[in-house]
């Protein structure tokens, strides 16, 4: 609706159909001149008289009379289980309603932990949808609050399309993928799902030819694609680290904006709001923290030269209660050991198999390329084929060379599990160079009182570090 629509969203508009010289646009973002104030006001009233002569006005008029009417910006409500009803976008909307945001469906928001807490149930979809709604209430908190900040239409929608696909490039059973399987299948590969995710947000848009209706929207795609990809996985250009503001999709005015969905600073950000509310009504496990309240007593302010995120400091207690939550979860769902043993399980045994037996498991990306699971995320439209159904793709599979594999998940689905059989913390910082070695440390060491009958080897231990 141009009605909504600010002065620069408005100029864009017009410039993006040739409507207006140069100057009437220059008028235009110096007089402030909004959609509603064009299409409300008479001809005769000043804030428009000085601005366009009436024949550029009529041009104007006709030009946003064109506008196709299913384009108005008709929120869609989602019914939440976390957040209750809340309006989503209808650009979100269209991002939502695709093959690659759609595969989070089948990504579990917790991985192994599902096996040992029956109520982790949930999945990266929902919990994405709820960054995306947390990140447009803390932007639009500030800009309510906080008008001289200059923030945007765009600027809004930018910020919730990265809540809404930061987590794109999750592999199957969320960070086991990134956290334990890449690492050991491919020791020599830096990558980090938040790359992915890049990756597969611009196959997302491509893909799905949704750069029109970006546009169609106001967005910029000069400018606000690098600023979505920044928010997500941070500066594109690696180099630019060095430089005062290595970023590129806004200026360092609008530095605050790229603390909203993965806040680099503190740690402080809408993602961890979500999942933190999300993972404990799903466990089972008390949630202290309002992030309601921390949003009314949010500001931005200016620390040493740059605009951050801040609160009051009454809030201090609230903020203890957010780490104190993030601890909890930590010990005693994330790093649950049952949990540990059954993802170290299903990595070292099931995923090193498949590694090994990859020719059977064939992913076809672009150009009938095949790709396997170690090598898929170099080729997104086969990683967007990788999803938790791996899991039963092993299970089910009827190869010889996975029997193995095959053994060790029917041992989980009977919940013949390995036994922990303890752990230690090192007194001294340690680095940690073979993990082999640890467990070739372990079975020579020789028990001080009635050593065991049976000859123990390296292979009998997994050593998670």
């Amino acid at each position: 609706d141009p009605r909504l629509w600010d002065t620069e969203r408005l100029c864009h508009h017009l410039a993006r159909c040739g409507v207006g010289n140069p100057g009437l646009l220059r008028r235009l973002r110096e007089s402030g001149v909004t959609g509603r104030m064009l299409l409300e006001l008479p001809p005769c009233a000043p804030e428009v008289a000085r601005v366009c002569c009436p024949a550029e006005r009529l041009e104007v008029l006709a030009c946003l009379e064109q506008l196709p009417q299913q384009h108005v910006d008709v929120m869609k409500v989602f019914n939440d289980p976390v957040h209750g009803h809340i309006e989503i976008h209808p650009l979100l909307v269209r991002i939502i309603d695709t093959p690659q945001f759609q595969r989070l469906r089948y990504i579990k928001q917790l991985g192994g932990t599902y096996f040992v807490f029956p109520g982790a149930s949930h999945n990266r979809f929902e919990h994405s949808i709820g960054v995306g709604y947390l990140a447009g209430c803390l932007v639009r908190t500030l800009k309510e609050r906080q008008p001289e900040l200059g923030i945007t239409q765009r600027d809004i929608l930018c910020v919730e399309i990265a809540g809404l696909c930061h987590d794109l490039g999750h592999g199957p059973f969320s960070h086991m993928f990134d956290g334990r399987f890449i690492p050991m299948t491919r020791p020599d590969l830096k990558w980090k799902h938040e790359t992915a995710s890049v990756k597969m947000f611009e196959h997302l848009i491509t893909s799905n030819k949704l750069e029109e209706v970006m546009k169609l929207y106001g967005l910029v795609l000069e400018e606000d694609m690098f600023f979505i990809k920044e928010q997500i996985g941070g500066p594109i250009d690696e180099t630019a680290c060095e430089k005062s503001w290595p970023y590129r999709g806004r200026s360092k005015e609008k530095s605050f904006l790229y603390e909203i969905v993965a806040n680099k600073k503190n740690g402080i950000d809408v993602d961890k709001w979500d999942y933190f509310a999300r993972d404990c009504h799903h466990l089972g496990i008390p949630n202290n923290f309002d992030y309601k309240r921390l949003l009314v007593f949010t500001r931005v302010c200016e620390v040493k030269n740059q605009k951050h995120i801040c609160t009051r400091d009454k809030e201090v207690g609230n903020l203890y209660e957010m780490f104190h939550t993030r601890n909890c979860l930590h010990r005693r769902a994330y790093q649950h050991k049952t949990g540990n043993i059954i993802e170290l399980m299903q990595v070292y045994f099931p995923f090193f198999a498949f590694h090994k037996a990859d020719k059977y498991f064939e992913i076809r990306g672009s150009g009938g390329k095949v790709y396997h699971i170690s090598t898929a995320m170099e080729d997104m439209e086969a990683y967007t084929k990788l999803t938790d159904s791996i899991y039963l793709e092993i299970l089910h599979s009827s190869h010889p060379e996975l029997e193995e594999a095959r053994e060790i998940l029917r041992k989980i689905e009977r919940r013949e599990l390995y036994k922990f059989l303890g752990e230690t913390r090192p007194e001294t910082k340690k680095e940690i160079v073979e993990n082999n070695s640890l467990a070739e440390s372990i079975a020579n060491s020789k028990p001080e009182k009635d050593p065991p009958d049976v000859e123990l080897k390296a292979e009998n231990f997994i050593v998670d570090v």
